[in-house]
């Protein structure tokens, strides 16, 4: 059997398709044949399939964009996400139970052999500190239980997009290990620093030197297409047995972490 990163005959969703990294894989997936139906709060200069204006923070806005694909999903790719200049409870809510509610609405159209992948960040690599905390907002399945956590919890969260961003990597894995009775895989990728909108925006409020610093050891910030490969081949037959992964593509950051003084 052979496996490539074609993609004819498959259709596909992808949620933050009109800047950075869901323009750049939205661009990546119409070359590899996809048909290609995106949501997002501003409309792409691409030719999609579909598209339709969403917003993430609104349960309503979302189940209506799934109704209007309607059909077939192959593959989903939740790329839309928020930066930390937005309020905490906007950027909790998009990044996180925005993301999962999505998915979920596109999960009842999926099949065996169907995958999903989650853009996250080398900002949330701190999950393993926060166990607690994300395995109680986990257990709120309902979007509107996850608001009534937040709420109350608001206050103990000193940064709500790294927060948000361990969120999504934990629920990846805790997700993983049911979906994949079903044949549908989940994995997530943790971007370093990609020069994009986003990108401009965080750099409003966080020193240069400090976003450089996350650069490192590579010494260059990525482009949106370095982050979409990735997620592209996640999501392809190519990786059919990968399950679960949270996958660092940060020019070695991570790696790094052990040996920095």
């Amino acid at each position: 059997m052979v496996y490539d990163f074609r993609y004819d005959t498959k259709r596909v969703v992808i949620s933050g398709c009109a800047s950075g990294i869901g323009r750049a894989t939205a661009e990546l997936l119409l070359h590899f044949g996809a048909e290609v139906h995106g949501v997002d709060l501003r409309e792409p200069d691409l030719c999609l399939a579909s598209f339709t204006v969403t917003d993430l923070a609104l349960p309503d806005s979302i189940s209506a964009a799934v109704a209007q694909i309607g059909g077939r999903v192959d593959a989903l790719f939740n790329c839309a996400g928020v930066p930390p200049t937005h309020g905490k409870l906007d950027v909790l809510k998009v990044n996180f139970l925005g993301t999962r509610y999505l998915t979920s609405c596109v999960l009842e159209h999926m099949h065996e052999g169907a995958a999903i992948v989650s853009t996250s960040s080398n900002g949330g690599a701190g999950w393993r500190n926060h166990l607690a905390e994300l395995r109680a907002l986990l257990a709120e399945t309902t979007f509107a239980a996850g608001i009534a956590w937040l709420e109350q919890n608001l206050a103990g969260i000193a940064n709500a997009y790294s927060f948000s961003k361990e969120a999504l990597i934990l629920w990846t894995m805790h997700e993983s290990a049911s979906l994949i009775k079903r044949g549908i895989r989940i994995n997530c990728t943790s971007p370093g620093a990609v020069q994009t909108p986003m990108l401009d925006e965080i750099e409003t409020i966080v020193a240069r030197d400090v976003i450089d610093a996350v650069a490192q050891p590579i010494d260059r910030r990525s482009v949106p297409l370095e982050q979409a490969w990735p997620l592209v081949m996640l999501n392809s037959d190519a990786a059919s047995y990968i399950n679960g992964a949270d996958l660092a593509v940060d020019g070695g950051f991570a790696a790094a972490a052990p040996f920095r003084p």
